[in-house]
């Protein structure tokens, strides 16, 4: 109604909202259900995902595989490692990857192959994907796994890529299975990570798979980060979030985060307040 000009029924003379609708949608909220978020997945889940794609000699498995890392890495969105019809979706594509052997940057279709399984250091860069800022680069080493790295998947990805003489515009997510190329999907990494939650996921805390998908990699390496004590700033630039939105990915059931907590307490909770009695309540100040 306000759209079309007209007086906005809601609000009152004042323009304030009016308070028997304030006092109903706020009624509406507390008997609201707590919201229901998907939880992180552990690195052990990772592991348990990609460890048959990475042993596979079919490119599906070693791409799913390397985007499931990718994402879990660089707290990437589901569109942006994995193809969506939506035209919001803007994923990383090979001339969007950086490739470097300390401070000497490399030509991914010219360098040869030992320059680039020697590769120390990855970015992506940003063009249009959300939060961030074009043309700026986010980048991380390698993490001194020989298969859980960052690093060793966008080698093994542009080791593919480099052997089919693929355009400089084609999404990291592309494989080529010998007879047409594909993409990997959301629901095939929600369902490729629910697999190996209902195999090892019990004794991690997650019983149910459909707790876990594709949008569990972004929040589980914020988690990661967040047990390892990194800096939340640190964090919130690494996954672009422009505000505390972060907070709500991340969970505080997470043992390391917590286990410390009450020991902590007991030896920092001796500590006196500043007093804030008004001046005519303290005592006297005696005359010497």
């Amino acid at each position: 109604m306000a759209f079309l000009g007209k007086k906005d029924p809601r609000l009152t003379p004042a323009g304030l909202p009016d308070l028997r609708l304030s006092r109903l949608l706020s009624r509406y909220t507390k008997d609201d259900t707590p919201p229901w978020r998907v939880k992180p997945v552990p690195i052990q889940v990772v592991d348990a995902a990609t460890s048959v794609g990475l042993l596979s000699t079919e490119a599906s498995g070693l791409a799913i595989a390397d985007m499931i890392i990718l994402a879990f890495f660089f707290l990437l969105r589901p569109g942006e490692y994995a193809y969506s019809s939506s035209p919001e979706s803007t994923p990383f594509r090979i001339c969007d990857v950086h490739l470097l052997i300390g401070q000497r940057r490399l030509n991914w279709h010219a360098c040869s192959d030992a320059d680039l399984l020697a590769t120390t250091f990855v970015a992506l860069e940003f063009t249009s994907q959300k939060n961030g800022v074009r043309g700026e680069l986010i980048g991380l080493s390698r993490s001194g796994s020989p298969t859980l790295c960052p690093v060793h998947a966008i080698i093994r990805r542009m080791q593919h890529f480099r052997q089919l003489n693929a355009p400089s515009d084609t999404p990291l997510y592309t494989f080529y299975n010998g007879h047409a190329w594909h993409h990997v999907t959301p629901s095939i990494i929600t369902s490729t990570l629910r697999s190996a939650v209902a195999t090892i996921g019990a004794p991690l805390g997650i019983d149910d798979p459909s707790d876990i998908s594709a949008r569990s990699l972004r929040s589980g390496g914020a988690m990661a980060l967040l047990c390892a004590e990194v800096d939340t700033d640190k964090i919130r630039l690494l996954g672009r979030w422009r505000s505390d939105e972060m907070l709500r990915y991340l969970h505080i059931q997470a043992y390391p985060l917590t286990a410390t907590f009450a020991n902590q307490m007991l030896h920092h909770g001796n500590f006196a307040l500043l007093p804030n009695n008004p001046l005519h309540r303290l005592p006297p100040i005696p005359v010497l």
